[in-house]
């Protein structure tokens, strides 16, 4: 199994990182950075031209001097102004193109048909639009000095505007964020392929559209995010970003939850800075003493973290993956601040995660993390679908669900090594002691009791846990052993008390967990 790329992290050195594994991969011959005046798209495309190692131009250097003289008066361009501009930059972009010498340019490109003169014939060209407010882009124009566009001239530049549409396949980054934010998140969903610059056998090229709005008004879970690419399909949600469900060929792979629904059983919930249980909610960490609400009263616990309700933001999207993002503040029981962003993408392989934390407080922090998906193979319940663990250890826990400690797999009814029938197993155990592939990879499967078809959930970087749930003990019993929640954890339960694997997040430091879904077997 091919491991997909690595996705952005948080910081400008993360940014770098990515651009040199970006690099590694078939780049687009040239990106187009396009947006309305004050959208940043000078300091954007240089950042990004940076990271890359290109050159950059900026469209302003191809206007006549009669624009540029036309535009410093106060007067908007007409359509018969820009042509022979749009056309000086085309011949441009042909030569480099020609040239193999990949660069970023940027330009306002407004309107549709600006775009379609500049892309058309240059399947080559990356579409990167910088989106923002009128507000923000005019309280950036008001501050800006001695730049021939003044900032009476914005109201003709979003009359004018025409957003990209999905057939553009643009990739499109909300500017309400650092310069190096918004580089990351280009260099992270920038399309990538193999290292030898061609799809994999099998892949699938052709892309597919991403949902400009919401796909479901009034939704209890918010915005809900489509991500296509050839037959698979996604929805993220914005309450907790949350992953809503996940499908190939119209065939579901996740028990999740539909539109109209609210979350219940944690299902594809994003679980921090810490996953499954903190006993009591008390720990002590940097000599204070703390305490979390409890979230789960029944059993006297602070249960999943502290952002399964919180409205995540859109950070950048493509048709086939998204990045999201909030704050961790500081409050009563976890006084740090974090951020942290999940990103979503759609591969040849299936559906990659990545979920990154950086502390940008100025104190350490306990930190940890995992995310909830219920993985389905079509059967009514659990009990006839094969399951393989590939982990040595299991954690034996008391009537908390706290660990009490850690023992081998061999000979209990938990050795999963090999696959074999669920039964009538009780499981909500986590387990440890990973056995990874070559890829660095463990792999946890699900198949159909004809072993002809199942779907992989992959632990990548930072998970060196997972917990197995076959949710006989949800507050609906319909649901119950209807799917098998497998969930990535980067430590285990009660982690915060017992320190065990707990990642202590140093002030401007950052954490990355990766996980994925890989569907496999006929449709």
């Amino acid at each position: 199994m091919r491991r997909p790329p690595a996705a952005e992290g948080l910081t400008s050195g993360t940014a770098a990182a990515a651009a040199r594994e970006t690099a590694t991969g078939r780049l687009p011959d040239l990106v187009l950075v396009v947006g309305v005046a004050g959208s940043g798209k000078t300091t954007v495309g240089r950042l990004l031209a940076e990271r890359l190692g290109w050159p950059y131009r900026d469209a302003d250097e191809f206007h006549s001097e009669a624009n540029r003289a036309k535009m410093a008066a106060g007067h908007a361009l007409t359509d018969s102004d820009r042509r022979p501009w749009l056309d000086a930059i085309g011949e441009w972009m042909d030569r480099e193109i020609a040239g193999r010498r990949p660069a970023v340019v940027t330009c306002s490109a407004l309107k549709r048909d600006y775009r379609d003169r500049l892309l058309a014939g240059r399947p080559g060209v990356r579409l990167v639009y910088l989106r923002g407010s009128r507000a923000l882009i005019h309280s950036r124009l008001a501050a800006r000095h001695g730049h021939f566009f003044p900032a009476e001239l914005l109201e003709s530049q979003f009359a004018d505007l025409e957003e990209p549409e999905p057939d553009e396949h643009p990739l499109v980054v909300e500017i309400d964020q650092p310069p190096e934010a918004v580089v990351a998140a280009v260099l992270s969903l920038m399309p990538r392929e193999s290292a030898a610059g061609r799809l994999p056998p099998g892949a699938v090229a052709e892309q597919a559209v991403v949902s400009e709005e919401p796909s479901v008004s009034h939704s209890p879970t918010g915005v809900q995010w489509q991500l296509t690419r050839g037959g698979q399909s996604a929805v993220v949600v914005q309450l907790g970003g949350a992953l809503r469900d996940y499908a190939v060929n119209g065939r579901p792979l996740l028990d999740g939850f539909s539109a109209g629904s609210a979350i219940t059983g944690g299902r594809g919930q994003l679980l921090a800075p810490w996953p499954n249980r903190v006993g009591g909610g008390r720990y002590r960490f940097g000599g204070e003493d703390q305490q979390l609400p409890l979230t789960e009263p029944e059993k006297n616990n602070a249960i999943h973290g502290l952002l399964r309700w919180t409205l995540w933001k859109l950070l950048a999207r493509t048709d086939e993956a998204v990045r999201i993002g909030t704050t961790l503040c500081p409050q009563p029981g976890y006084p740090f601040l974090l951020e942290v962003c999940a990103e979503y993408r759609l591969g040849p392989d299936g559906l990659e995660t990545a979920v990154f934390a950086m502390n940008s407080g100025t104190t350490a922090a306990p930190y940890g993390v995992g995310q909830h998906p219920y993985l389905t193979v079509g059967t009514d319940l659990v009990d006839a679908a094969l399951l393989t663990v590939p982990a040595r250890y299991l954690l034996r826990t008391d009537d908390q669900g706290l660990p009490t400690g850690r023992e081998p797999v061999d000979g209990t009814t938990y050795d999963f090594r090999t696959a074999r029938p669920i039964g009538d197993l009780r499981l909500d155990t986590a387990f440890t002691g990973l056995d990874r592939g070559p890829d660095g990879r463990a792999v946890v499967r699900l198949a159909h009791p004809s072993g002809l078809r199942g779907v992989d959930l992959w632990l990548g970087e930072g998970t060196r846990y997972v917990q197995v749930y076959t949710g006989d003990t949800l507050a609906e019993p319909e649901r119950r052993r209807r799917g098998v929640a497998v969930e990535a954890m980067s430590c285990p339960p009660d982690a915060f008390r017992s320190g065990t694997d707990l990642t202590v997040l140093e002030p401007g430091a950052t954490h990355v967990l990766r996980w994925g879904l890989s569907p496999w077997g006929p449709p």
